[in-house]
């Protein structure tokens, strides 16, 4: 039987809250605001062209904070530079990775080597098992209500499942907005959570005066899915060039699905034009943006620090 310790005691941080890696979203000052507040954080490899950017990362949040934090690494053919990312993150000792989209068994066996915690995003039980059995430290259950890519399954149906089936530590992802947000899901079997989408709108936060902007203006049923861009279930929000374009499949999708021959290819192309669009989208304003956002957007009322939103989630 797996230790089923909180992630406050799992990483020796004051409170269970990890500030979720978000694409092009997350950067050193995110991360060591949540440091300094006694939280954890993780940015994704992908938000650093080269292996020194990602080393410089490391290096400035390492020199103002001695507290753990993670990267998030992309382990499928969609990220090339998976390989020269794990052997940076192994170099550098980062405290722990957080795997998505993928089978992180190569990741897992190389970090049991160093001492590295790694936790594994799932959406279901079926790979939450398989991540258990490769030696995962943690599961992060990626429910319905988050934002980027999700599950389809609500937070607790999920957390149920894999309470009940699994002996790993749960760190609930998606729909979290407020401390009550976090008893509950603590209540339902969670060891600690995941929050994103109400960080997007924060002083630290390097994206477009105009996406902050979305995000106190849209609420929550405004928000989308869509596969048209990564082919994955990925959350948006629903403005008029969404709506315009659609949600559904486009050539290099339908290839992913149903074409063997094609599919890995399809996916990586697919999965870049889909980086493409949503990097453009986040740093500049257009008509044709695409901005990322979970269903906690309605809670977003006006752009603060990262400290002040963490203090009401405390």
């Amino acid at each position: 039987m797996r230790d089923r310790s909180s992630l406050a005691e799992i990483l020796n941080i004051e409170h269970p809250i990890l500030l979720a890696p978000m694409f092009l979203i997350s950067n050193t000052k995110m991360t060591i605001a949540a440091l300094e507040s006694g939280c954890t954080a993780a940015f994704p490899a992908l938000n650093y062209r080269t292996t020194k950017e990602l080393k410089a990362a490391i290096t400035e949040i390492r020199k103002s904070s001695s507290k753990p934090f993670g990267v998030n690494l992309i382990v499928n053919r969609s990220n090339p530079k998976y390989k020269s990312q794990l052997k940076t993150l192994l170099e550098l000792d980062i405290d722990y990775i957080i795997t998505s989209l993928g089978n992180p068994k190569e990741v897992i066996e190389a970090c049991k080597l160093k001492g590295i915690k790694v936790f594994c995003d799932v959406v279901d039980l079926s790979y939450a098992k398989k991540v258990e059995k490769l030696g995962a430290d943690a599961i992060i259950a990626v429910n319905a209500m988050a934002g980027g890519h999700c599950g389809n399954l609500l937070a607790k149906e999920l957390i149920t499942q894999l309470k009940k089936n699994t002996n790993l530590p749960i760190i609930s992802a998606g729909g979290i907005t407020s401390s009550e947000d976090i008893k509950q899901v603590m209540e339902w079997g969670a060891a600690g959570v995941s929050v994103g989408t109400i960080f997007i709108a924060t002083d630290e936060s390097k994206v477009s005066y105009a996406y902050k902007k979305a995000m106190l203006h849209f609420g929550a049923n405004d928000i989308v899915k869509t596969t048209k861009l990564t082919g994955s279930a990925l959350t948006v929000i629903n403005t008029a060039y969404v709506r315009e374009i659609g949600t559904k499949a486009n050539l290099w999708e339908w290839l992913v699905n149903h074409s063997s021959f094609f599919k890995k290819f399809a996916k990586m192309v697919l999965a870049w034009q889909g980086m493409q669009k949503v990097r453009k989208s986040a740093f500049q304003a257009s008509y044709n943006n695409v901005w990322c956002a979970g269903p906690g957007i309605e809670s977003v009322k006006n752009i603060r620090s990262v400290k002040e939103v963490i203090r009401d989630l405390i």
